[in-house]
């Protein structure tokens, strides 16, 4: 699936299941809160803090794609084309970054 297929996947899924779009302040929220349960398993499962057993059952993948959904809704709702958006962005860092990694003694 392209990114600008998901796009239209998540537009027609708030539409057939979700009534309508969460304003953009609460899906800001939302998608401050998915990042946390994402930030929450990675700390616990490979970081150094310890993993509750609530935790261990929580599926990293499952909450990836929540954070992939909210931002799918942001970008719906504000008019941004991701796939255009990221098309950009790598090109913006392909040319600022092309020798700045390479070069980083900390990263050889």
């Amino acid at each position: 699936m392209t990114i600008q297929e998901a796009q239209l996947q998540v537009d027609n899924w708030i539409k057939a299941y979700g009534v309508r779009y969460f304003n953009e302040l609460t899906n800001m929220a939302m998608l401050t809160e998915e990042v946390g349960e994402v930030a929450r398993i990675i700390a616990r499962r490979y970081g150094e803090q310890s993993e509750k057993e609530s935790d261990k059952q929580k599926n990293l993948g499952d909450e990836m794609a929540d954070v992939l959904f909210v931002l799918i809704c942001l970008a719906n709702q504000t008019g941004v084309n991701l796939e255009e958006a990221l098309k950009q962005n790598l090109e913006k860092k392909t040319q600022r970054d092309h020798q700045r990694h390479q070069q980083n003694e900390k990263l050889k």
